[in-house]
């Protein structure tokens, strides 16, 4: 599997969700591309990832 151009192995089933807090990414906070097509954050937890997959994550960052 490859996030954000980083290739990375996944041994079992896991969420899209369980990805992202593994990699301490705070789902309510980023937007994620599956494969070129934008996930809605209500399919975070039912959306299962493969070794084939791509993922794009981006965060929002404040600022002032």
């Amino acid at each position: 599997m490859r996030v954000n151009n980083e290739e990375i192995f996944i041994e079992k089933e896991i969420s899209l969700y369980e990805l992202l807090i593994s990699k301490n990414f705070e789902p309510s906070k980023v937007a994620v591309e599956l494969n070129q097509k934008i996930v809605p954050k209500i399919e975070y937890e039912t959306t299962f990832l493969k070794n084939s997959d791509i993922l794009e994550i981006v965060w929002f960052v404040g600022g002032g």
